[in-house]
Formats: structure tokens, sequence, C-alpha cells
């Protein structure tokens, strides 16, 4: 799926939009198990209700999700590897690596994403926007490498954290590279987030209760937000990644990464560290960094 002809203010602004949405995760999963909820029943119900969201919004729209035997596929494919696996991920290890941690781990997929675009030749090599990676993937070691020193966190937790950005680079390949040809964003977003809701029920063989936890008006509360959260970030994130492409779409996690950790220190009292502070400062001159010479290409 080639890029449109990107629109930098446009592409920027949805970026942020989506990035500072994103950041919010990680936070109301926190809120939610401190709410009862357990954490995969938390992300299944979140997925189905924000899934069927969007799949009505698409309805009223005209725009039908597509269901020939290519489209399904994508439709389970992208929603292993962008949602079901990383989500699953994310939400198990907030509570024993903190929100703030799990948020900064989202800053990872840009390089991973870059050299397997360079790889299958679906981006041009730059060497100001390979810098602006590699400058952001130092933050993220940085603040790895502090959390692992820090010894508060069970070893195993915290690379289960470092796992979700290695999927998410991986949908972002996949959602590029085999886009259904004609399909529109929105026809697509409600068939991966319901995909991914579907691949996680085969876990309840393995013990996982999926009992929605709806004892309290919190609770009920914190469920309806993350539905509505993750019907606006993918609505929101198919447009980007047709707009702009693939390694500009991978950035939303370093956004998310900062304003994810802001949050949890800012609002949920986590505490903050100088390896953050750092790693917030390699992230944000990255970001920049590709975003200026991302808006060079568009105007040569």
């Amino acid at each position: 799926m080639p890029a449109a002809p990107p629109k930098p203010a446009l592409a920027l602004g949805l970026l942020f939009s989506i990035g500072t949405l994103m950041g919010l995760t990680s936070n109301l999963v926190k809120l939610a198990g401190n709410a009862g909820w357990q954490p995969l029943a938390y992300l299944f119900w979140s997925l189905l209700g924000g899934g069927l969201l969007l799949l009505l919004l698409a309805w009223l729209r005209g725009e039908r999700p597509g269901m020939s035997l290519p489209q399904q596929r994508y439709y389970l494919a992208s929603g292993l590897l962008s949602i079901a696996l990383p989500n699953a991920l994310l939400f198990s290890a907030v509570g024993h690596v903190g929100a703030g941690f799990a948020s900064m781990c989202l800053a990872f997929p840009p390089l991973i994403t870059y050299l397997l675009a360079l790889a299958l030749r679906m981006e041009g090599l730059s060497r100001i926007r390979l810098l602006g990676i590699c400058i952001g993937l130092s933050g993220s070691l940085i603040l790895a490498l502090g959390k692992l020193h820090g010894g508060d966190s069970p070893i195993l937790w915290i690379l289960a954290a470092l796992c979700v950005p290695v999927f998410l680079a991986l949908g972002n390949i996949y959602r590029s590279r085999y886009w259904p040809h004609g399909a529109s964003p929105l026809s697509l977003a409600p068939g991966m987030l319901l995909g991914g809701a579907l691949l996680l029920v085969p876990t309840a063989l393995f013990g996982v209760d999926f009992a929605p936890h709806l004892g309290s008006a919190r609770a009920v509360a914190l469920l309806a937000a993350q539905m509505l959260l993750f019907a606006a970030v993918y609505a929101l994130f198919f447009i980007l990644q047709k707009l702009a492409g693939t390694v500009f779409l991978s950035q939303i996690g370093s956004v998310a990464a900062i304003t994810g950790a802001a949050i949890a220190i800012g609002l949920l009292g986590e505490q903050g560290s100088l390896s953050m502070l750092l790693a917030a400062l390699c992230i944000v001159g990255g970001v920049l960094l590709v975003a200026w010479r991302s808006a060079q290409e568009t105007e040569s």
C-alpha cells in the first residue's frame, strides 16, 4: 500500500493526536487493574466494544468492511501482530513495570519498522531520518537500562514490555505491504480490532478469565473510556498510515511514550528518574528530526 501524497501539517497533527491518545492507554490499564479488572478481560471487552463502534461508524458512512477471504486473512493477521500480541503483553506488564515504563517502551518501533521497510524496499534510505530514529532508540535504551538497574521489577515483565514494539513494528509492515486494494482506512479498522479480540479467545483454554468486571461505576467508566479510545485511535491510525507511510506512522510510539510517561508521573504518582528524563529528551529530538526530514521530502 503506497502512501498517499503527504500533507505535513495534517500528518503531524494526526501523529501527535494519536500518540497522545495511545499514551493514555497504559494509564487506563493501571487504573482498571486497581478497579478490579483482569488485564486480558479488560483488553478483550475494550477491543470488542471499540471494534463494534467502528463497525457502526463504517456502516453509517457507507464504508462497509469487505468479507472476502483475503480481507478476512488481513483482519486476522493485522489483528494478531498489531492488536492481540502487543496489547496482551502491554496490558499484562503494566501492573508489574508501571504505566510510565510501559508507555516509554512504545518508542522502540521506529527503528525496527524503518529497518524492515528498507529491507523490503518500502522506504528509501535517508541519513537524517535514520539519525533521528537512532537518537529516539538511544533514549529507549537508556530507559530500559535504567529500569533494569533499578531492580524494582521482575526481569520477565521488563522483557515482556520490551517485546511489545517488536510486534508493533511487524504489524506496521504487514498492514502497509498487504493493504487490500481499494479499501478505505475506516473499512479496515473494525476488522483489525475485532480480529484481535477473536484471537484472544483461545487463551481461555489456559485459564484466562474473560468475565467482565462491572461491579462499580468506576470499572464501567474505565471500560467505556478504553472502548472509545481504541475506536478513536485506530480510526485515525489507518488514515495516517495511508497519508504518510509506514515509517512516519511508527513515530506514534515516540509521542505515546512521552505523553504516557508524563501522565503516569503527573497524575498517577509514579516516580520519575534521570534515565526517564534523558530518554524523553532523546525521543523528542528523534521525532523532530524524522518529522522535519519527512516535511522536506514532501516539499521537494
